[in-house]
């Protein structure tokens, strides 16, 4: 079974009933009152959070907000294990891209828009996006580059954000992925002597000549 859903279900049987009146009330903007007056148990309503993808294994910042405000620490510790377990089993290649989006996500803003034509991004799926999150550019930013890796699928990587990035001139936030992935390059070949040995042969750190 999915580990995500597991991990769902582990909370939802977790849940008091005051927990789980809390959790519509904090939802209230996010799902309709019709799906919020069916949802029976906790599972009910992260479905519908599934469904309108304000929830996955790869975005977990909705529902450690929602235990946040539930001050459920022991329901926190379960997505706490979850994430490292996470983290853990990620190939090399998605740990990396998922860094470089937590980049983007902290440090594109406004110029989101910019970032999604230069990805190709349909004009429609923009306007959804921001339709989506009006108020909120980082959660833009997310939804932007889920619909992105959606789309790019396996040609999803992380060279291709820079590459976008220095299209807009967004080269400081480029900078920041590259120099973010060489560390995380010497830190696994320092864990793990002979695995990088291209980093030694025929690459160069960031700015170097």
């Amino acid at each position: 079974m999915d580990p995500f859903l597991v991990l769902l279900h582990s909370v939802s049987v977790g849940l008091s009933s005051s927990d789980l009146t809390q959790l519509k009330f904090l939802c209230r903007n996010r799902v309709s009152k019709r799906k919020l007056e069916l949802a029976q148990s906790g599972l009910d309503l992260f479905t519908v959070l599934l469904e309108q993808n304000e929830l996955s294994a790869e975005r977990t910042v909705l529902l450690r907000e929602l235990l946040g405000s539930l001050r459920r620490k022991d329901l926190l510790c379960l997505l706490d294990d979850f994430e490292r377990g996470a983290e853990a089993g990620a190939a090399p290649e998605e740990r990396d891209l998922r860094a470089a989006m937590e980049i983007i996500c902290d440090n594109v803003g406004k110029d989101w828009k910019r970032l999604a034509r230069r990805l190709r991004v349909s004009e429609t799926k923009i306007e959804a996006i921001e339709e989506k999150y009006p108020r909120n550019l980082v959660e833009q930013v997310r939804e932007l580059l889920r619909v992105w890796k959606n789309s790019a699928r396996e040609d999803a990587a992380v060279s291709c954000l820079v590459s976008a990035l220095r299209g807009c001139q967004l080269n400081v936030v480029a900078d920041l992925i590259e120099e973010d992935q060489w560390a995380q390059a010497r830190q696994r070949r320092s864990t793990s002597p002979g695995s990088l040995m291209a980093w030694d042969s025929g690459s160069a750190a960031p700015g170097a000549s």
